[in-house]
């Protein structure tokens, strides 16, 4: 029997698209027998509840998929209902199995809309998950999001360690993500920059320094007003831009 260190676990309506990603990834890391998804991992003819209670039980680690509508899902038996408030409801009952048997049970919120849970909005049984201590996935970001959280687990779970493909690729977190300067592992290159890139800026909205080196493939220069520098520069750059529109109410 196969022992499937990380579970992924999600509502149909609400994450699945971002699961088979998660999945996708993941296993390119620890391997296909490590990580487990429903629609994948269950063998054709197999009693999927034992394999789903089971699985959900003896994982390292269960990651709870949390989109907007996870919370407030609508019962499939009786709509006038959370889905949540169903004892039988899939999502919960694996949550239960692995709360239950002390497995690292991660919410993983998709996208920043999503907020902290609150454990008086869910049932009791799994009312604990509010507790623990989330992540958060932006799809735009997703490899980097999941590069990031397989270096957390690595480091807590050594049977996860073994399995890593990655090992010795990553490089520490800082302080500057949500200023949009990245410096862990960028899979697959950028532009037409391929291979590993140590640095790179998705967005910045704070003075950094990105270190040394020159910029490839030309530049693409669309706004008012930007600089492109080749090779080191000695000197000091000063540019002025217009004021930038406000942001749309964005939830953290």
């Amino acid at each position: 029997m196969t022992l499937h260190e990380i579970f992924i676990n999600y509502r149909t309506g609400d994450g699945k698209e971002t699961a088979h990603m998660c999945h996708r990834i993941l296993t390119a890391r620890f391997g296909a027998d490590s990580v487990f998804l429903a629609r994948k991992s269950i063998d054709a003819g197999a009693n999927y509840i034992d394999v789903l209670l089971r699985t959900a039980r003896q994982c390292r680690v269960l990651l709870a998929l949390i989109g907007t509508n996870w919370l407030d899902a609508p019962d499939r038996e009786r709509p006038e209902r959370r889905a949540l408030d169903n004892p039988a409801d899939w999502v919960r009952r694996e949550i239960e199995a692995a709360l239950s048997s002390g497995a690292l049970v991660v919410p993983v919120f998709i996208e920043r809309r999503v907020e902290q849970l609150d454990p008086r909005r869910l049932p009791r049984s799994i009312a604990e998950l509010a507790e623990c201590q989330y992540t958060r996935l932006e799809l735009a970001g997703i490899d980097a999001d999941l590069a990031h959280l397989g270096d957390r687990l690595v480091r807590q779970f050594p049977s996860l360690a073994a399995l890593d493909t990655c090992a010795g690729e990553s490089v520490p977190d800082t302080p500057d993500r949500d200023a949009g300067v990245r410096t862990d592992r960028q899979s697959g290159g950028i532009g037409q920059v391929g291979g590993s890139v140590g640095t790179f800026v998705n967005e910045a909205h704070a003075p950094f320094h990105a270190g040394r080196g020159n910029l490839y493939g030309g530049p693409h220069i669309e706004g008012d007003g930007t600089n492109y520098v080749v090779g080191d520069n000695h000197g000091g750059i000063r540019q002025g831009f217009g004021a930038r529109p406000p942001r749309g109410g964005e939830g953290r």
